[in-house]
């Protein structure tokens, strides 16, 4: 008989890098995970109302505009 303890077990997705360059795999990450979050700008938005006339929003060294 199967240990009952091993079904309460989770297994991280797999990763590439070591150290600070660790991160997780995009080949390896599905919807399971929680990759997709389509309402994470309306909540940012809402928690931070103040940022809306900061102009464009730069992110890894490219400057993407806001949408009106």
């Amino acid at each position: 008989m199967a240990d009952p303890i091993d079904k309460a077990t989770s297994t991280p997705p797999a990763t590439l890098g070591e150290g600070c360059l660790s991160r997780y795999d995009p080949d390896d990450l599905s919807a399971e995970d929680g990759t997709e979050f389509p309402g994470a700008r309306e909540l940012w938005e809402t928690l931070h109302p103040e940022d809306e006339d900061l102009g464009p929003v730069e992110t890894s060294g490219q400057t993407t505009p806001k949408p009106a």
